[in-house]
């Protein structure tokens, strides 16, 4: 299917706290629609080069670092205009006076970003939008790949965490750019193993998440597996999160700290990273999370559910998937599930269906 196909049509979300559709603002959706649409078929050399890491790399430090990313009128402006509150920040409102400054922002989490105190809670790791999902066949909101495939996801000689992984249950939190770039840790635990992947720097617009085929399978990206079944842990199991970089994202910089913003840490292999606080920073643009479940270790929220469900939400996925999948607007550290006991043990149970 061609994206110019659907240049008309519109990308809702459901705003969570008073479950109403939205429609988002698709920021620089003409030029994704050409990059995938018109570049990508008739000129497939030059769409290569232009979503290749250096590519995205000098677009990202002309858009953000140049002298005409510098201007602190137009760097204030796109945040009243895209909705960004910058009285939560750090930083005074008049310091923010880059675009890149404006992405990178820090925000006073712990006040601003409440999280539940149920150490069996699931946690956004992101201001995002998000999808829920399932490996599971039968499953209703199984999605067949159409955004990834667990074994190029993850790596082809990581088998044991794809099998690990296998008919588990997944969430995609998609970052626009105009959110708080940073990721938090979602769940409570140890950290496993942790590795990069090469790849390109492809957009996560709906429009270009629907052209490519297990796009986020070929993005650059870091896997961080963490086991939560640890003293202090979050109980769900083996967890993995995926951080994927998209256009005008060079690199992820893993800046684990426990306490705010200070003293950032790499993350490595025996680290335990606290559920709810910060783990990596995205450079500026937009960019994806992916969350991986054992199967029956995770029951996500009935709204975040239902909502995935909603026939009054205009979404470019269902228009594609054939059946509806609607995102939720989360806020990091809000909960989105609840972390479940090994299956056969007292107190496990089925996730939503």
């Amino acid at each position: 299917m061609r994206v110019t196909a659907m240049s008309d049509w519109p990308h809702q979300y459901i705003d969570r706290p008073t479950s109403a559709v939205r429609e988002e603002t698709l920021f620089g959706d003409r030029l994704v629609r050409m990059l995938y649409g018109s570049a990508r078929e008739n000129a497939p050399l030059l769409f290569k080069a232009l979503v290749s890491p250096r590519a995205s790399d000098i677009l990202g430090r002309f858009a953000f670092d140049s002298a005409l990313g510098a201007r602190a009128a137009g760097a204030r402006a796109f945040a009243r205009e895209a909705g960004i509150d910058l009285s939560e920040c750090l930083a005074p409102p008049d310091w923010h006076t880059t675009y890149r400054r404006v992405f990178e922002r820090r925000i006073r989490y712990w006040e601003r970003r409440p999280m539940p105190e149920d150490p069996r809670a699931v946690v956004s790791c992101a201001d995002a939008r998000l999808l829920p999902g399932s490996f599971a066949q039968g499953s209703r909101l199984f999605l067949k790949e159409k955004f990834f495939s667990l074994a190029e996801l993850l790596g082809a000689t990581k088998t044991r965490w794809v099998d690990a992984f296998k008919n588990g249950d997944h969430a995609v939190f998609r970052l626009t750019a105009e959110k708080y770039h940073y990721n938090h840790s979602p769940v409570a635990g140890r950290v496993l193993d942790i590795y990069a992947i090469d790849g390109q720097c492809h957009s996560c617009n709906p429009g270009a998440l629907v052209a490519e085929a297990n796009l986020y399978s070929k993005n650059r990206r870091t896997v961080t597996v963490l086991d939560t079944d640890v003293p202090g842990g979050t109980g769900a199991g083996l967890v993995a999160m995926v951080e994927v970089t998209a256009l005008l994202i060079g690199r992820i910089r893993q800046c684990a700290s426990e306490t705010r913003y200070d003293a950032p840490r790499e993350v490595v292999p025996g680290m335990f990273l606290r559920k709810g606080c910060p783990k990596s920073l995205y450079r500026p643009g937009s960019s994806t999370d992916v969350l991986l479940f054992e199967p029956g270790r995770v029951v996500f929220d009935r709204d975040i559910v239902e909502n995935s469900r909603r026939l009054d939400a205009q979404s470019r996925f269902s228009m594609v998937f054939g059946r509806p999948a609607v995102e939720t607007e989360v806020r990091v550290r809000e909960q989105i599930g609840m972390a479940l006991p090994p299956p056969g043990e007292p107190g496990a149970k089925a996730p939503l269906a």
